[in-house]
């Protein structure tokens, strides 16, 4: 492949639709993130819990962002550590409100994503796939061309990104991203016998806390699980190849999305299927979701 069209391929001409899909379903995220633990945050966040877990991480890395730095910050002012505790929760709140909302979205979204890594790492005991590919998300969005013309910083503020024309570029960064998670997981998968014969799925189904299905129901439709397997296994291998197809990318990504809600729903975890989703229409499925949005985008700039 020439230089050039090894250019054009990971430097795309695209409109920010993507963008704007990530943006709000980010926010969304963190917004319905942050209502689930109103009650158990500084539950979840005391002292013994998030010092293991900060001693751990000090032994890894010193580098790495943690709670401990601003509650220690908050001490020196007088605060607290439940009123600083109280405190991150509000502003985290409101910069997912501020995504939402397309108001102050690089500083939302740098805030946002460096106090959820903070959260994550200091209750990394506790985390999994949702809290990584959130913070995956809001890495991205906070390095991307914001604020993107449905915004309102585009519209009321008059911002403009001054490296707009990279927005094709970090959306290829994603959708690469994301087929390589799906390839390495699914082959993860089919090196074992447990998703060929449906014992892990029949796991994955009945192990506390995920079992939200009665496991006599599951039982019932036990010889389906295999089948079940085999589909999930080919589906995330498949993924970094039928994607990319004009002609097979809507069923790919139609049959993801599929079983990302199939996991909400059978296994209890609608965030960690919302959060999927959001990456992957923004990756693949912009188009699908805001077809006409190329058009609209150059009207409201010119505007």
């Amino acid at each position: 492949m020439p230089v050039s069209r090894r250019c054009d391929w990971f430097f795309p001409a695209k409109d920010n639709a993507w963008l704007t899909i990530l943006r709000i379903g980010l926010g969304l995220q963190l917004a319905l993130y942050e209502f689930s633990m109103r009650h158990d945050w500084v539950r979840l966040l005391n002292p013994e819990s998030r010092r293991v877990s900060e001693a751990v991480l000090a032994a890894e890395s010193s580098t790495v962002p943690r709670l401990g730095w601003l509650i220690t910050g908050g001490t020196a002012l007088g605060l607290s550590e439940k009123s600083t505790l109280v405190l991150i929760w509000l502003v985290l709140l409101g910069a997912s409100l501020c995504l939402i909302a397309g108001l102050f979205c690089r500083t939302a979204a740098i805030t946002g994503w460096l106090l959820h890594l903070m959260v994550v790492k200091s209750t990394s005991i506790f985390s999994y796939g949702l809290d990584g590919f959130t913070t995956i998300g809001l890495f991205y969005l906070a390095l991307s061309p914001l604020p993107d013309p449905w915004s309102s910083d585009w519209r009321w503020r008059k911002l403009r990104p001054h490296y707009a024309d990279l927005a094709g570029f970090f959306q290829r960064a994603l959708q690469l991203h994301l087929c390589s998670i799906y390839f390495f997981s699914g082959l993860t998968k089919i090196l074992g016998s447990g998703w060929w014969n449906g014992d892990n799925l029949w796991r994955a189904l009945t192990r506390p806390p995920f079992d939200v299905i009665d496991p006599a129901f599951i039982a019932r439709g036990k010889s389906f699980l295999p089948f079940a397997g085999i589909a999930i296994c080919f589906l995330e291998l498949g993924y970094a190849v039928f994607i990319w197809p004009k002609q097979t990318r809507t069923i790919w990504l139609l049959a993801i999305i599929g079983m990302h809600i199939g996991i909400g729903v059978f296994m209890g975890m609608p965030l960690f299927a919302f959060i999927m989703i959001v990456l992957n229409v923004a990756a693949f499925g912009s188009e699908l979701v805001l077809p006409h949005r190329a058009a609209l985008a150059e009207t409201v700039a010119s505007n």
